[in-house]
């Protein structure tokens, strides 16, 4: 198991689906040009890794063109532009941040709709020439190729703000199939030199650049649902076809019908991303697949087809609203399937994901790279956390309402945060300035406390509780929740906050003996047990980036919050292993077991690396035992009773690496 995965284990998923480390992407402030359509003829030769393309790119000024840049992946070389008219066009290639610059002899007028032709190869293989930096989105191998939409693999602007349509050509050895946007359209086309050609058609403005080809099995069919495995993963399919089913069907039933009723559920490599989507695609790594694990993964994917290709945003100030709308359906299909319990520990999660980063407001956070951690985290997590607590604002019907709304207004179109508050205004009738004020164009979350007083009532009528909810923001407005526990009944009561400091006063028939600020857990808040799992979190990112001495400072941030944390023990246990560094790895993993226990899944992986760090020191008797003492907790959390069971059988080895 590699290091990278122990880090992920048990953290959120997905989007961590397209990005662990990246570069700055220079993009303009303000778009030059709007790609509309797309023409591309693209033939690929797995055998030597090749791409060969043409496309005709129609766009639009925006303003008056002197330099046009267009985005294309630095292993492709242009070999031919030409205008409109035929004019062969010289171009400048910007390899820093992958773009190409076209200078003009004469300006193209603003409102202006041309189109260029350009004639380009190259050898993709790997994540060498990838944009973004150690994550490959473009390749032609065998037995699977990508061409990913981020993989900037044809000329194009305005990552996933560009809404176009496109009809492309796809031209690929006999013996692979093809998915694109848009299948349907004809049946695959003999060519000589047994070669096929596979034509897709999007005439929707959307995203419809991602291609994905390979010797994939005749596909697997639940419902609507599409399945495209190799050989390797054909075990796997039917599982993952009834899975795919049952999610698109809550979506559906949740948010409308998608733009088509198509969906291709299909392998992506195990060496690139995790999951990446596309109009009538979702695209899942094979080892997730085979891992049975991936519920959450490819919900989250799936959810793309509303939020992300039905709307988008209209600039990546306004990513949050499609990527925290996916990062949030992910968790309403987990409290349907999983129940209330599951739903809350992963709210626990999100919210720590969302205050990991926060040092920028939402309405901001374009300016950031797109595949920064901080990106990342801020727009999904924290994304997320705004719907969930416009939930608790409007219920449950209304928040549904307000959502069919968003997607109904602007399909297939873009979406601004501004048109958001005012469609949720609307289906509510609440005013929310303060809440969009506070969540959107803000940073932190208020630490609540209460101090209250309990009065006894005459003539047996109960007791009058009289208190007061401090905060540290002073502009923060929003309704909480608080739970009354008393000798009778346990009593809910909502009560609006507004400033720094509170009152409230409550009438309950039994004795208060604790009242618990948002027990449900509807709102993000800043909390000691929040703070221990934020500086795990960044630990972990900044393991992933192999900055382990960063890593091992912001665990001690954990322990020093939390003395007892175990989740926090665990994680210096896993930097000390890495480090074979066994002795401090053992007291590490030791301590996590005596600690506070949370998560629960530190018990069973404890017991397995304590194992593990006896395999390898050569003590197999004391390894076993650990081992023995992991499948005794019944937790198989991603797998660990199933690897445990296989180590008492075979001991751990350690792959031997160069120092």
């Amino acid at each position: 198991m590699s290091a990278l995965f122990r880090i992920l284990r048990t953290t959120s998923l997905t989007a961590l689906t397209l990005c662990l480390t990246a570069t700055v992407w220079a993009a303009p402030a303000k778009p030059q040009l709007q790609i509309t359509s797309y023409l591309i003829n693209a033939d690929l030769d797995p055998s030597v890794n090749r791409l060969s393309a043409t496309a005709d790119v129609t766009f639009t000024a925006l303003e008056e063109l002197t330099t046009p840049t267009f985005e294309l992946n630095n292993g492709l070389q242009i070999t031919k532009v030409t205008d409109a008219q035929g004019h062969p066009l010289e171009s400048e290639r910007l390899t820093n941040n992958s773009t190409v610059r076209f200078t003009l002899a004469a300006p193209i007028p603003k409102g202006t709709s041309t189109t260029f032709h350009f004639t380009y190869a190259g050898t993709l293989k790997g994540s060498e020439t990838s944009p973004v930096e150690g994550i490959k989105l473009a390749s032609i191998e065998d037995p699977i190729s990508i061409l990913l939409y981020p993989g900037r693999w044809f000329p194009m602007t305005g990552l996933f703000t560009n809404r176009f349509t496109a009809e492309m050509h796809i031209r690929v050895p006999s013996d692979e199939r093809v998915i694109g946007s848009g299948s349907g359209v004809a049946a695959a086309k003999s060519l000589p030199g047994n070669r096929t050609e596979h034509t897709f058609k999007w005439a929707k403005p959307g995203f419809p650049g991602t291609i994905i080809a390979g010797k994939f099995l005749e596909p697997i069919t639940a419902g609507n649902m599409r399945v495209y495995v190799t050989e390797k993963h054909k075990d796997h399919a039917h599982d993952f076809a009834s899975l795919g089913e049952r999610e698109y069907l809550f979506m559906s039933g949740t948010f409308g019908q998608t733009e088509s009723t198509h969906m291709n559920l299909v392998e992506l490599p195990d060496d690139t991303v995790s999951a990446t989507w596309a109009p009538e695609i979702a695209a899942i790594a094979g080892n997730r697949i085979a891992a049975r694990n991936e519920q959450r993964l490819l919900s989250n994917t799936l959810a793309h087809q509303w939020w992300g290709s039905q709307v988008s945003p209209a600039t990546m100030n306004d990513a949050w609203i499609t990527n925290g709308m996916s990062r949030y359906a992910e968790l309403m299909y987990l409290e349907d399937s999983s129940g209330k319990n599951a739903f809350q520990s992963a709210i626990t999660d999100i919210s720590a994901g969302a205050l990991a980063y926060d040092t920028e407001p939402l309405t901001t956070i374009g300016r950031l790279d797109p595949f920064s951690p901080q990106f990342q985290s801020m727009t999904l997590e924290k994304g997320a956390m705004v719907f969930h607590m416009l939930r608790w604002e409007m219920g449950d019907d209304v928040f549904i309402k307000f959502l069919r709304a968003i997607l109904s207004e602007y399909a297939d179109k873009s979406v601004r945060s501004s048109n958001v508050q005012t469609i949720a205004e609307k289906q509510s009738n609440l005013e929310l300035q303060a809440f969009f004020a506070q969540w959107l164009d803000g940073t932190g979350a208020p630490a609540f406390a209460d101090k209250y007083s309990v009065f006894r009532l005459g003539d047996n009528k109960g007791f009058r509780t009289v208190g007061a909810i401090t905060q540290d923001l002073d502009l923060f407005r929003m309704p909480i929740e608080l739970r009354i526990e008393t000798d009778g009944k346990t009593e809910i009561r909502r009560v609006d906050i507004s400033g720094s400091d509170s009152q409230y006063s409550i009438e309950t028939f039994g004795r208060p003996r604790r009242i618990s600020i948002d027990p449900e857990n509807w709102l993000l808040k800043s909390t000691p047990d929040l703070a221990v799992r934020v500086a795990v979190l960044r630990g972990q990112e900044l393991v992933a980036q192999g900055d382990l001495t960063g890593a091992l400072i912001e665990y001690q941030k954990a322990l020093d919050a939390n003395k007892n944390s175990s989740l926090a023990a665990y994680r210096i246990g896993e930097i000390f292993f890495m480090q074979r560094n066994y002795q401090s790895a053992a007291n590490s993993f030791r301590d996590a077991l005596r600690g506070d226990g949370d998560p629960k899944w530190v018990e069973v992986w404890s017991h397995i690396e304590l194992g593990r760090i006896f395999d390898v020191t050569g003590q197999r008797d004391r390894a076993v035992n650990e081992y023995r003492l992991a499948v005794q907790t019944n937790d198989n959390t991603q797998g660990a009773v199933n690897e445990a069971r296989a180590s008492m059988q075979k001991p751990y080895k350690r792959e031997q690496t160069e120092n």
